[in-house]
């Protein structure tokens, strides 16, 4: 049994906390608000309130007072908030305050968003901050969650840094996103994950003994076209797909992560719609 922390009790980290503490763990997750404290507090699992815009002083303390020796980064970068720029300053913090209380692990669940935007199968060896400073191929999220991850790496923590694709399932049903596309591309493969292997790998890297990075992904896919043309008819919706396209992207691998020996619940993006 180890104890863990878990940063962010949002749509992926509370069900990740619950999930942690059924196999035997002791599990806290943090919220920002009060009011995020009370709906998940319960007897079985441990809600604190924790704001990674305080004093670094305060998050050391927060930290240590939890008495976990794994922390588990799992809050949104924001960009759609238009605050993604301080999620870099946010992990440097959080590093800092993980050294500071002696924390063993730390792991942050990242996003394929770090890769750069050429059409091409990616592992993990093809984004690092080194490679995207000075290059057109990385946009700007890309740079941003690579700072956050170099941090991670720089802190002298043992660390396991696990690269989500686009997240769906309860309450996330695929068909939901085609409302805000403009277009859409039928041999651009679509890169997408379910909740229950988010929490599978995470948890999986968690485990293991030594730091990696690692592209959790289903590892078998078809064209966004076809992908989310599926989920219009899983979901008997009568919306139609925006306007077709050619563009083609990268395909995201999650070769290392099986080699490593995590086994998939979903083999298949058509599992999941």
């Amino acid at each position: 049994m180890k104890s863990i922390l878990i940063i962010g009790g949002g749509w992926l980290g509370k069900p990740l906390a619950h999930y942690l503490q059924t196999i035997g763990h002791k599990v806290a997750v943090s919220h920002t608000t009060e009011v995020g404290v009370s709906k998940t507090n319960t007897p079985q699992l441990n809600a604190i309130q924790l704001d990674l815009q305080s004093d670094l002083s305060h998050i050391i303390k927060t930290i240590e007072s939890t008495e976990a020796k794994i922390v588990i980064g799992c809050f949104p970068p924001g960009f759609r908030s238009g605050s993604g720029d301080g999620y870099a300053i946010n992990w440097d913090k959080l590093t800092q305050a993980c050294k500071a209380a002696s924390i063993e692990k730390v792991i942050m669940v990242s996003s394929t968003s770090v890769y750069p935007n050429i059409a091409k199968p990616m592992v993990e060896d093809d984004a690092s901050l080194s490679k995207a400073i000075g290059s057109m191929d990385f946009d700007h999220k890309a740079v941003v969650m690579l700072q956050a991850e170099q941090h991670v790496i720089d802190s002298g923590i043992s660390y396991g840094i696990v690269r989500c694709s686009g997240l769906v399932g309860p309450n996330r049903h695929p068909s939901r996103f085609i409302s805000k596309m403009k277009q859409v591309s039928s041999t651009a493969p679509a890169n997408m994950l379910h909740l229950t292997d988010a929490i599978g790998a995470i948890s999986f890297v968690t485990a293991l003994q030594h730091s990696t990075i690692v592209n959790a992904t289903t590892p078998n896919t078809v064209n966004k076209a076809e992908f989310y043309q599926a989920a219009l008819d899983s979901a008997q919706s009568e919306e139609t797909l925006p306007p077709l396209v050619t563009d083609n992207d990268k395909q995201i691998l999650a070769v290392h992560l099986q080699e490593l020996g995590y086994k998939f619940h979903y083999c298949h993006t058509l599992e999941l719609v």
